[in-house]
């Protein structure tokens, strides 16, 4: 006898970029240029958190709107203005405070700015999605949501953050469990002083997952 499917299933992708899937229904949240060509293929419903090429390629989501004529973004103005006029009626702006429902989703929108990468860059736009009051994915920031996470995507490697902030981090949204993002220029050399020291730091149940592994959720 086959098990019941899942209520939520989350597929990791490359980087940050990752798949949800519930009753049939998929949503993917930042198919960037460091995941997979496919990675936004069969999706209802794509997010994207910000403009930086390694969240928001758009090849990938022109191959995913493509691939299904029913499918549409969700994403923060700097991104839907270059993908607007292609696909009209299919891009929709959202910022900090919005709610909306994607592929029978339940989506939030928290934060406003990208993390600060050094003080002579100057700051873009980052929205995270807070999915089904359960899963957070910040994007590239530490933004809290003012409500409880489940599930939060942990972005634990980039030119913005280090390890001390990445814990902190944790410990204040204070998930029931976190799973990386944000991993590709994390060599697997690197990973067991991330998992010890996040995992032993965080005060939460951490763990990661490779490119096309799944959990329920």
């Amino acid at each position: 006898m086959n098990p019941e499917p899942l209520a939520l299933t989350l597929t990791k992708k490359s980087h940050s970029c990752i798949r949800l899937e519930k009753d049939g229904r998929l949503l993917v949240i930042d198919p960037g240029g460091f995941s997979e060509q496919d990675s936004a293929v069969g999706a209802e419903a794509i997010l994207v958190t910000h403009e930086h090429p390694d969240h928001f390629n758009e090849e990938r989501l022109r191959a995913g709107l493509e691939a299904n004529p029913a499918a549409e973004i969700w994403t923060l103005r700097s991104v839907a203005t270059k993908l607007g006029a292609a696909f009209p009626g299919r891009v929709h702006t959202v910022g900090h405070g919005d709610t909306f429902s994607a592929a029978g989703f339940d989506v939030q929108v928290h934060g406003e700015l990208h993390a600060v990468i050094h003080p002579d860059i100057p700051r873009v736009t980052n929205i995270g999605f807070l999915v089904d009051d359960s899963l957070f994915h910040p994007g590239d920031a530490l933004t809290v949501p003012d409500r409880p996470v489940d599930t939060l995507m942990l972005p634990v490697m980039a030119p913005w953050n280090k390890i001390s902030e990445v814990i902190d981090y944790v410990r204040e949204v204070k998930p029931r469990r976190a799973i990386d993002i944000h991993d590709a220029l994390l060599t697997d050399l690197a990973r067991p002083i991330y998992d010890s020291q996040i995992g032993s730091l965080g005060g939460t149940d951490h763990g990661r997952l490779s490119p096309g592994d799944s959990t329920g959720l």
